[in-house]
């Protein structure tokens, strides 16, 4: 198996062309390169004015920060701005250097009209990088159409906890689940070439929304991810976390950017700040005295670029003329920046969009975001009622707070969620369209089946409750609420209860909305927010079977009723095509796929729930790993050597998988290993490979996973060791449910290396 190694950031003559250049500029035109401005900076009543450009831009700039998400244009409106703000850039400073134009990108291109994904976390329980590339690779051409070129995504935290705000932005808890959704995300969105590409930033470096004490989970867990598109993906740009390691805030922490970043993960491209990441060293964690000691700090440390506003670089200058730093270390930095920006094409006269219209949300793309829609929708119960019996049914009750609204399909940095929550704004809900799930059963089911729908109850407020949208504050989260809410019906208990108990069957959708789960938003516990639990109860008294279906971006409990209700459905945040994805899952169209890239806690503890530990202390709900079908797979014919070398190359591990039922679908077959010498360091269980392997009613097929033995890595005193013993394989449903395993004996001494270099067995479908 091949050894994954980083390719160069630069080459000897690239190195030379941009040393010439450099070499003709001031110090401010050097410092203005590792700067970022938003393009909100330069607006005069809402148009771009030249003498704000003058103003804010008199040397050039780095990067416009987050240039379309706080804009309500229209994709040709969008191509011109970035072409006149570049257009200034190229005629009137000195240098003559364009901008670099960054966006986010997890979801799709963040900006009014762009096809709208579902987020990470639903993405992850598909278990399929290969469509995450298609997804990247078409949020590529939309963000290449108007002349952007960089993206503040894939976010590859590793979490482990429900209760944080935004494990929704995140592929789940499983370090190579995580990784190798990265690396997937990375080869659609960025490419082999960074001129044809969008440059993907890796974020948070390391172990954001995670306990990071432990060094051992901290290198072979957290930091996997990003060790893996570093040398598998080629990614040059990092971003450091909100958090701190040690103590030290990491944008400002030598250790993390400099030793481990650099120096262990060889890592040789650019850290960009995450939004005034560098001001909280000061303000938050109080570890300088000021903004500009802040920025020398940070500078020092390894943080090469200022997002989203130069409040600490600015200061640069003067901390030159202080000797705090020195010119050679923003020579250094400066050099990174613009080796990035001669990559991307930009100093090799760049032509910036694309002519004529422009469509961000073509058919194609519209069929990529309900197949991701479909793969992501996770069923955790079923006891026969799905698929509805649609020739059976006279009505349905269609009731919740989420069952016609698009506010709860939508993850955070989402275009919507970031125009509704960080700007303000409302959002036009047919540019993209959103398809509700009222919108989505009507399109399958409506000229058969009477569908009643009614919301019950609010997402927060106490049943029976009149809303006043106007009641909240004017902060951030006041003004996302009004905005929402506004939007709305009012809710009717009554109403619902009486269409409840006059329908054959309840859908329930439930859970939450852009202004409870995601960046800033905490909320209290991970139960369905308000009295929603109370809402299902009342259903559940009618008699009536009730689907759950829950929206969100996190795991939401349902021990209070889980042996009540006929099914349950996790939906995550699912994407412009949420609600034409879950009808035909609801009414059989599609034969849900989807697994569980976390585990789901049954209770509301804060404690990490990590499968890896075996659930010793904490029992799921559902494994990591879990989710139910339409029809049955069974397991067999299961072949691996009962010994090997620990030097070896690879082996295989083998097994067949039949559908045994009688629809088409997809098995998810995943490959652990666990330790049998219990005093092992090594975890109880890891995920080291899998397959989402498509079987027609009947058909059967055989995987083969090539191992390599380097993929059980441990990292001990500082060096990575593959230990010599015996190994339990296991081919599993999920993380529980195994129903193929055997024991591997490792011969041999302690293999001992500098670097992780393998992170991927390779799958092979016969």
């Amino acid at each position: 198996m091949a050894i994954a190694t980083p390719k160069p950031f630069s080459t000897p003559k690239l190195n030379s062309r941009v040393d010439s250049i450099m070499s003709t500029m001031t110090i401010e035109e050097k410092i203005a390169q590792i700067q970022g401005i938003r393009p909100t900076e330069l607006l005069v009543d809402g148009k771009l004015s030249l003498e704000k450009c003058r103003e804010k831009l008199p040397y050039g700039i780095g990067h416009i920060c987050q240039f379309s998400s706080s804009f309500t244009m229209e994709p040709e409106e969008l191509r011109e701005f970035v072409r006149e703000i570049q257009k200034y850039l190229m005629t009137e400073t000195r240098q003559k250097i364009p901008a670099v134009f960054h966006e986010e990108a997890i979801t799709g291109f963040s900006t009014k009209g762009a096809t709208t994904f579902p987020q990470q976390i639903g993405v992850a329980c598909s278990w399929n990088p290969e469509m995450a590339t298609r997804n990247a690779l078409s949020t590529r051409k939309n963000m290449k159409a108007v002349g952007a070129n960089y993206a503040l995504s894939p976010m590859l935290d590793v979490i482990r906890t429900a209760h944080w705000p935004r494990i929704e932005e995140s592929y789940g808890e499983d370090p190579y689940l995580t990784s190798t959704m990265g690396v997937a995300f990375l080869k659609g969105l960025q490419g082999d070439d960074f001129s044809e590409g969008i440059a993907a930033t890796t974020k948070h470096f390391a172990g954001y929304g995670a306990d990071t004490t432990n060094e051992k989970d901290f290198f072979e867990d957290y930091l996997m991810p990003h060790d893996a598109v570093i040398k598998q993906a080629n990614v040059k740009s990092v971003m450091p976390s909100y958090a701190a390691y040690k103590g030290v805030a990491d944008v400002a922490n030598k250790e993390l950017l400099t030793d481990i970043l650099r120096g262990k993960l060889g890592f040789d491209g650019i850290t960009v700040s995450d939004y005034h990441a560098i001001d909280h060293v000061f303000d938050k964690y109080v570890q300088a005295s000021s903004l500009k000691e802040a920025g020398v700090m940070a500078l020092k440390a390894g943080n090469d670029l200022e997002f989203p506003l130069p409040n600490a670089y600015e200061f640069l200058p003067e901390a030159i003329a202080d000797s705090l730093v020195s010119p050679d270390v923003i020579d250094a930095v400066v050099k990174r920046s613009l080796i990035m920006k001669v990559k991307l094409g930009l100093l090799d006269n760049p032509e910036f969009g694309k002519e004529g219209a422009l469509d961000f949300d073509p058919p194609e793309n519209r069929k990529l975001a309900y197949e991701a829609a479909c793969q992501s929708i996770v069923l955790l119960k079923n006891d026969g009622i799905l698929p509805l019996k649609v020739d059976e049914l006279k009505q349905v009750a269609l009731l919740g707070p989420n069952s016609d609204n698009v506010f709860c399909l939508l993850g955070d940095y989402t275009y919507q969620s970031m125009i509704t929550y960080f700007w303000g704004q409302t959002f036009d809900p047919n540019s993209p369209k959103i398809v509700t799930v009222l919108e989505g059963l009507q399109n399958k089911i409506g000229d058969k089946i009477n569908i009643q729908n009614e919301r019950g109850c609010d997402w927060t407020e106490p049943l029976g409750t009149v809303i006043d949208p106007d009641s909240y504050g004017d902060d951030e989260l006041g003004t996302a609420k009004k905005n929402i809410l506004s939007r709305v019906a009012q809710p009717n208990l009554e109403k619902a209860l009486s269409i409840a108990q006059n329908s054959e069957v309840i859908i329930a959708v439930m859970g939450e909305n852009t202004y409870l789960c995601g960046e800033n938003r905490e909320r209290e516990g991970i139960r369905l927010p308000g009295e929603q639990e109370l809402f299902v109860e009342k259903l559940i008294e009618t008699g009536k079977p009730v689907v759950l279906v829950i929206t969100g971006g996190r795991q939401q409990l349902v021990d209070k009723f889980e042996d009540k209700c006929a099914a349950i459905i996790q939906a995550w945040f699912p994407g412009e095509e949420a609600g034409n994805a879950l009808a035909d899952i609801l009414v059989g169209n599609v034969n849900p796929t989807a697994k569980l890239s976390v585990s789901y806690p049954k209770d509301d503890s804060k404690q990490e729930l990590n499968y890896q530990h075996g659930y010793k202390d904490v029992q799921p709900q559902y494994p990591f790993g879990y989710g139910l079908s339409y029809t049955n797979y069974m397991y067999s014919d299961f072949k691996m050597p009962s010994e090997i070398d620990v030097n070896a190359n690879h082996f295989s591990v083998t097994c067949t998988i039949e559908n045994t039922g009688d629809r088409d679908g997809a098995e998810i077959v995943q490959l652990y290993v666990s330790p049998v010498n219990t005093n092992s360091t090594m975890d109880a269980i890891q995920l080291k490979g899998f397959k989402r392997v498509d079987l027609k009613a009947g058909e059967q097929k055989t995987i083969d996973f090539k191992v390599s033995p380097k993929q059980l890595m441990q990292y001990l005193d500082d060096h990575w060791v593959v230990k010599p013993g015996k190994y339990e394989f296991k081919i599993g449903k999920s993380s529980v449910d195994i129903p193929l395993k055997g024991i591997i004996e490792f011969h041999g001494e302690d293999v001992t290396m500098e670097h992780r270099t393998v992170f991927f067995s390779e799958s092979q479908i016969k």
